[in-house]
């Protein structure tokens, strides 16, 4: 995966897969990178280390830039797969994760309410609600990759 080092969210995205891979035996490959500039060259790196998938994280950099990781990974015939559900309609594999137009509108109901009261009072950090499990079914075919019924084909 890539991951921008001046995102913190990012940062924080890294930190916590980095933990997660090391607890199920997963060799996870990474390389920063700065800008959307910086993707193509720094994706080509990660696939000549063969790896066998690549994680989009859902950073603004890789979302500028998922189309040029697509390409790449299609031909080097490298799945990706993410936790956006959105990068799904646009070539990744499947996604479990949170749904940037459900995090926005969960995201607005804070901004109404504070609109609403004028300060911050009773408002609190709060993780996203909604998660989905979806799968690009063009895609999957494409690799050869069964996905488990618990994830929803994108339309």
């Amino acid at each position: 995966m890539i991951f921008n080092q001046s995102e913190p969210q990012s940062v924080e995205a890294i930190e916590r897969i980095k933990s997660l891979a090391a607890n199920n035996n997963i060799n996870l490959v990474y390389l920063p990178v700065n800008t959307s500039a910086d993707v193509q060259l720094v994706t080509q790196s990660l696939l000549n280390k063969k790896i066998d998938a690549f994680f989009a994280n859902p950073d603004n950099t890789v979302f500028a830039s998922f189309e040029t990781i697509a390409k790449a990974c299609n031909q080097a015939k490298v799945p990706i797969f993410t936790s956006e559900a959105g990068l799904v309609s646009r070539g990744a594999v499947a996604a479990f994760g949170a749904d940037i137009y459900d995090w926005g509108f969960q995201s607005g109901e804070q901004a109404a309410d504070f609109l609403a009261k004028g300060n911050t009072n009773g408002l609190t950090y709060t993780i996203v609600k909604t998660r989905k499990r979806v799968y690009n079914a063009t895609v999957a075919a494409t690799f050869g990759l069964k996905v488990p019924a618990t994830f929803q084909a994108i339309q």
